[in-house]
């Protein structure tokens, strides 16, 4: 879990990909927000596609590479839980504040992935990284 953590942590802009609404792949800038209680969670605004996306078509997938050319791709379950701690660990992110004020904002939604696998992964020639979190 801690390299998976360390390896988003030091990429901070993601991108994340679901299969939309209208049965289409979307992909979208995403940002993670930390990991609580052995879980990585990520936020979002009840408003916008993806949370719909995200409620119609739960899977989905994360990944970035590094500037030194290492990536990871971290899939799982998209569970929505109104979680107020977690909301108060993703206000303190500036970014998030910005868009949402208060932990409290009624279109703030934070989600973890169940099930999650990651793999990290280089062109080192060397075996892949799994990790079931």
């Amino acid at each position: 879990m801690n390299e998976v953590v360390k390896f988003l942590q030091e990429n901070p802009v993601q991108y994340l990909a679901t299969i939309g609404r209208d049965g289409k792949a979307k992909c979208r800038p995403f940002m993670f927000a930390g990991e609580k209680d052995g879980k990585l969670w990520f936020c979002t605004n009840n408003q916008k596609d993806v949370y719909l996306d995200l409620q119609e078509h739960p899977y989905t997938e994360v990944s970035v590479s590094s500037p030194e050319y290492a990536w990871i791709r971290l899939n799982g379950k998209a569970v929505f839980e109104d979680n107020l701690a977690v909301k108060e660990m993703c206000i303190a992110n500036p970014i998030v504040k910005g868009q949402y004020g208060e932990a409290t904002n009624p279109i703030f939604e934070v989600f973890y992935l169940a099930e999650a696998h990651a793999v990290i992964a280089d062109f080192s020639g060397n075996p892949p990284k799994e990790y079931e979190l």
